[in-house]
């Protein structure tokens, strides 16, 4: 498997957990879970696999200056 490849099965793969925290995040607010230390986490990683996508999207695709 390439290089590349290996970049966009990771990024597939956080981008799905970003959005399952999403779901779980909602679910959480909904049921009006008053466990602010956990969602409070939830909300770090979710940050924290925005910019690990943002970074391979880069790397995919890098901005060209012409």
């Amino acid at each position: 498997m390439s290089n590349k490849n290996k970049l966009i099965e990771t990024l597939k793969e956080y981008e799905q957990e970003h959005s399952d925290l999403d779901q779980v995040l909602i679910q959480l607010q909904e049921k009006h879970t008053v466990d602010f230390l956990q969602i409070q986490r939830l909300k770090k990683r979710k940050l924290v696999l925005k910019d690990k996508i943002a970074y391979l999207k880069n790397e995919l695709e890098p901005d060209s200056i012409a």
